[in-house]
């Protein structure tokens, strides 16, 4: 039985998954976003969110206190890169100041080819990864409006059928009104006429 036995192996021994997840945080917080298997993606949630929580108590202090130079000091042990660094106390961290808790998000993207495994995309919450984005940005430096992909232009024609249909549903509410208080009006004047002629006259006048 597994009782107290916490996290998934994930395949490895403990030096090789910890090495693991230690690249994988590290490309994560420059990148903001990738692509790994499940489980993977389940490990490396609380390593990140861990590493983000303590570059939030470091920029919390401020300046070069004792307590700032020790929160990098222990997010230095789990990430080599000093540009990296630098932005997780920079950038990221201040990101996330208000927000307790929660900072990545785990998105299902299908199944990889070959031993199908199932495949998501781990990224920062508030920095969403678009594929076009450097596209756009391109074609908005040069002025010219950016290519559409197909999913963009399947979205497009769709928005405009749903126009066109709630503008026909509008139009044919509107027609059914007006048909309605034409019939009300003419039923309303078949009554005023049928009183007129029921109203019977007195002898002699």
């Amino acid at each position: 039985m597994r009782h107290r036995v916490a996290h998934r192996k994930l395949g490895r021994v403990t030096e090789h998954r910890i090495a693991l997840l230690r690249n994988q945080a590290q490309a994560l917080l420059r990148h903001e976003h990738i692509e790994t298997t499940v489980p993977r993606a389940k490990e490396l949630r609380p390593f990140v969110e861990r590493l983000i929580t303590i570059a939030k108590r470091g920029i919390s202090e401020g300046g070069r206190t004792a307590k700032a130079v020790h929160a990098r000091r222990l997010v230095g042990e789990d990430i080599q890169d000093k540009a990296v660094v630098s932005k997780l106390f920079d950038t990221l961290a201040p990101r996330f100041q208000g927000r307790p808790g929660g900072y990545t998000r785990i998105l299902r993207v299908g199944f990889r080819r070959g031993d199908a495994a199932e495949v998501a995309q781990i990224e920062l919450v508030g920095s969403e990864f678009n594929p076009n984005a450097a596209a756009e940005a391109k074609a908005a430096a040069e002025g010219q409006e950016p290519k559409k992909g197909v999913g963009s232009r399947l979205k497009a024609a769709a928005s405009r059928l749903r126009g066109k249909k709630e503008a026909t549903e509008e139009v044919e509410k509107t027609s059914a009104k007006a048909e309605e208080s034409k019939a009300k009006g003419a039923e309303a004047r078949s009554k005023g006429h049928q009183a007129k002629r029921s109203s019977s006259r007195k002898v002699g006048q």
